[in-house]
């Protein structure tokens, strides 16, 4: 009988059916780390959305067979380590990517046409004292004929890819950062940036993609750029972005991710208001029916490892680059 452990249950607002194999199901709203040990005794499968599951964890946990990670990133998961136990890491993919592509548009149409400061204006009563009847004082720029830049191309960006160009945005795919050959349909990495007007990060988070965007490459943008970051925090140096932001050398940024979450400590980008800066919190994924999707690809995932066929592991080699 499986005994399976959800540590962080309050994460995922959806409805998880009960797996089709014999089990006995634990559900704790959230697990800090003194309490992960007496929870995870004896189980053989975990589920964790944000939860750290480290080599330590792992090491003193010899039931565990599985973990079912209720989100696409692994990266408070310690892979290699599970992979040496004979630990079978399992994620869910591309249930959000509608989901987020939409929040990319919102982000990309708020900033590119001056929302908040359209919305700032009307509340402060500038249109009401207007000689005419509009109040064009804040410039406003069409997506139809932008460059749009996208950096990490599963199944998020390249979805974005295809509304993107159904609306009118050339649209520009990275090569990964540092390679020096570049694959049929991909641009190199300096050359993406230098060209977008539009910048979108779909990358995971690894030691390779942290900080990718820092203050060399943002100084390769163009000043009347936006950049989108949906994906991971740790992507972007956020002091860089800051300072970026303040000098005049980026136009604007969306962000539904910082590098810690919650920002409990402060964030230099949330030190004051600002109208080229929409930070939502860590929401494009959470769409109802997206939240549904995750919850049944888990449930799935716990099913396959049951019958010995596991489905979309997680492996710590390095896969087809996207």
């Amino acid at each position: 009988m499986e005994h399976i452990v959800f540590l962080d249950r309050s994460t995922v607002d959806a409805q998880f059916r009960a797996p089709r194999v014999p089990h006995r199901w634990f559900d704790y709203s959230g697990s800090d780390p003194e309490v992960l040990s007496e929870r995870l005794a004896g189980a053989t499968m975990a589920i964790t959305n944000k939860v750290r599951i480290s080599a330590s964890v792992l090491e003193a946990h010899a039931s565990l067979r599985g973990i079912m990670v209720a989100a696409t990133g692994v990266d408070h998961i310690d892979v290699g380590a599970a992979e040496a136990r004979g630990i079978v890491v399992c994620n869910a993919r591309g249930y959000a990517s509608a989901a987020i592509t939409e929040h990319v548009f919102m982000l990309i149409l708020a900033l590119r046409r001056n929302l908040l400061s359209y919305r700032q204006s009307v509340a402060q009563q500038a249109w009401s004292r207007a000689p005419g009847f509009s109040l064009p004082i804040h410039p406003i720029e069409d997506i139809e004929g932008a460059t749009l830049g996208i950096v990490g191309y599963g199944a998020t960006g390249r979805l974005l890819g295809e509304r993107a160009r159904a609306l009118g945005l050339d649209v520009l795919v990275a090569e990964h950062k540092g390679r020096s050959a570049t694959r049929p349909g991909r641009r190199p990495f300096e050359e993406v940036l230098a060209a977008s007007d539009i910048l979108s990060l779909h990358a995971p988070l690894t030691p390779e993609t942290e900080n990718l965007l820092g203050a060399r490459e943002l100084r390769l943008m163009k000043p009347t750029a936006i950049v989108i970051n949906t994906a991971r925090g740790g992507l972007i140096d956020e002091s860089a972005l800051d300072e970026a932001l303040r000098a005049g050398r980026l136009a604007g940024a969306g962000l539904d991710v910082l590098r810690e979450e919650p920002p409990a400590r402060g964030n230099v980008l949330l030190a004051e208001p600002r109208l080229n800066l929409i930070v939502t919190p860590h929401v494009a994924w959470t769409s109802r029916v997206s939240k549904q999707r995750l919850a049944e690809q888990v449930i799935e995932n716990i099913e396959a490892l049951a019958a010995g066929a596991p489905i979309r592991v997680v492996s710590s080699r390095p896969s087809s680059p996207t």
